[in-house]
């Protein structure tokens, strides 16, 4: 059955999130073989347009507004719902973010539909569309379909392949004026942390650390192997207590949920609510003193030592490889 879908393309500092052509890719499987309309927000957010359409969006609107240049959920709400309104699409799909999380259940209430959020995989069974979710913080997945209604979901970061991107790909792009009002809440200004390399939510390699870091200091053997690899700096809950780190960093139930294809757990015990926000990696590497530690309970790999010895050695290995490579 062919169906039109929605897709929220989400954007950080002018810039289309990676997880915004994974939620293009889901929309594809749930379209079947339909329209993908992709949907920008924002300000000064057309240029983007042609990108979305390239990697696999059929055709974009784009609603252009000052009061859209930052994020909240009122005014991205009514965009929106604007734009839901104009297309009358059969499913839509956002991205499982924070600003996903935040906006879609008010979007679902508004709507009067159903939301299956959190979805890793999305599979098609004869007429059935087949949405699959983590629950009890990872420890065992439900399988969802919509018997009914606008099909709604978000999808977590890592999990779906975006399609190739096909630079050749055209499409469609059209305008929609809104009237967004009436905000309860205006943003004059946005104060970040400075961060520097990959944002951990979208990492393909995480590297953790622990208690077992012991200070500030510990984290920069860390730091240089995600470098190295090419990723992002994570942290538990502990090290983050302690003070050795933002916590921006702090992967877990009460921080990000991650799912790299390697997350690298140095100096952490293992906490059932670390497990729960990176326990879906797809390959685990533990390193860490204590052979009795629960993190190599999930951990693919284990090595048994000290982080400070451990890590330099494996950075001095990546580096070679890729010198190699």
């Amino acid at each position: 059955m062919a169906r039109k879908v929605l897709v929220l393309g989400e954007v950080r500092d002018g810039q289309l999130r990676n997880v915004s052509f994974e939620a293009v890719s889901a929309a594809k499987t749930i379209a079947e073989g339909g329209e993908v309309v992709g949907v920008l927000l924002g300000e000064s957010v057309n240029q983007l347009a042609e990108e979305l359409i390239q990697n696999g969006a059929d055709k974009v609107v784009v609603v252009e507004d000052e009061k859209l240049a930052q994020y909240t959920s009122d005014g991205f709400a009514q965009g929106l719902l604007a734009v839901v309104d104009a297309e009358k699409p059969e499913g839509l799909v956002i991205g499982h973010t924070s600003l996903g999380k935040d906006l879609s259940p008010r979007l679902a209430s508004k709507l009067n539909s159903g939301l299956i959020s959190d979805v890793t995989g999305i599979e098609v069974t004869g007429d059935n569309i087949i949405f699959t979710r983590p629950i009890y913080s990872g420890k065992a997945f439900e399988k969802k379909i919509v018997t009914d209604g606008l099909i709604f979901a978000t999808i977590r970061p890592n999990n779906i392949a975006p399609l190739e991107k096909d630079e050749s790909k055209t499409g469609e792009v059209s305008s929609l004026s809104v009237d967004i009002k009436d905000l309860r809440t205006i943003i004059k200004d946005v104060v970040r942390k400075a961060s520097e390399g990959v944002d951990l939510s979208e990492a393909k390699v995480v590297i953790a650390g622990g208690r077992g870091v012991k200070s500030e200091e510990g984290f920069e053997p860390l730091k240089e192997l995600a470098q190295v690899l090419g990723g992002a700096v994570g942290a538990s809950r502990g090290a983050c207590d302690a003070e050795y780190c933002d916590y921006s960093l702090q992967i877990g139930q009460t921080g990000k949920v991650v799912t790299p294809d390697l997350y690298i757990a140095c100096g952490i015990s293992g906490a059932i609510q670390h497990l729960a926000g990176m326990s879906n990696s797809k390959v685990i590497v533990a390193i860490n003193k204590d052979p009795e530690a629960n993190i190599f309970n999930v951990a693919d790999y284990g090595i048994v030592g000290d982080l400070f010895e451990v890590v330099p050695m494996l950075t001095e290995e990546f580096k070679k490889l890729k010198v190699n490579a």
